[in-house]
């Protein structure tokens, strides 16, 4: 009969921990280290949301209790997210890399939706990720006089904290495993 490997638990250090901003706003997923720096030097303090589990993680000098959502007590004013420049490699990023005309992935361009040619602007409600050949197809029109439609409306990206935030809420909303 062979012998079964004993059953490993994941390694402690290996967990991450979410952090909320001084109001409540949920900001990011760090790892377990992290937090454990920001809860000893005072940064932070733990948050009890009733079912938040707990890691115990031993130093030679001390027992420490690591909580599943921690939340900063100091915030950082100097810290302000700016909506990044209207590029190409921001808007292909916003769009996922996909044509907003036909969902293709291959030979994208960026298209105004309202051509500059007819007082369209270079803005982020403006500007999409198109393929070469709808890119082509549209020409100088606009969407609905050649007979394109939009997956998605064009927009600016949003915060990273607020699109961590809704991940977070829908997550919480909707439990893996149920």
């Amino acid at each position: 009969m062979e012998a079964q490997p004993p059953f490993r638990q994941p390694h402690i250090l290996q967990n991450s921990v979410v952090v909320f901003s001084k109001n409540y706003l949920p900001l990011a997923r760090i790892n377990i280290k992290r937090a454990i720096v920001l809860l000893v030097t005072g940064q932070a303090e733990s948050v009890n949301f009733g079912t938040t589990k707990q890691w115990e993680v031993r130093s030679p000098s001390i027992v420490l209790q690591v909580p599943e959502h921690i939340r900063l007590t100091v915030g950082n004013p100097e810290r302000h997210w700016k909506v990044p420049p209207v590029n190409r490699r921001e808007v292909l990023r916003r769009d996922n890399h996909t044509c907003q005309y036909c969902g293709s992935t291959k030979h994208l361009t960026l298209d105004h939706v309202i051509p500059r040619s007819k007082g369209g602007q270079h803005t982020w409600d403006n500007v999409v990720t198109a393929c070469e050949k709808c890119n082509s197809t549209k020409r100088d029109r606009l969407p609905h006089e050649a007979g394109m439609v939009l997956k998605t409306k064009p927009k600016a990206p949003i915060h990273p904290a607020v699109a961590f935030a809704e991940q977070f809420w829908n997550s919480q909303r909707h439990p893996e495993g149920e």
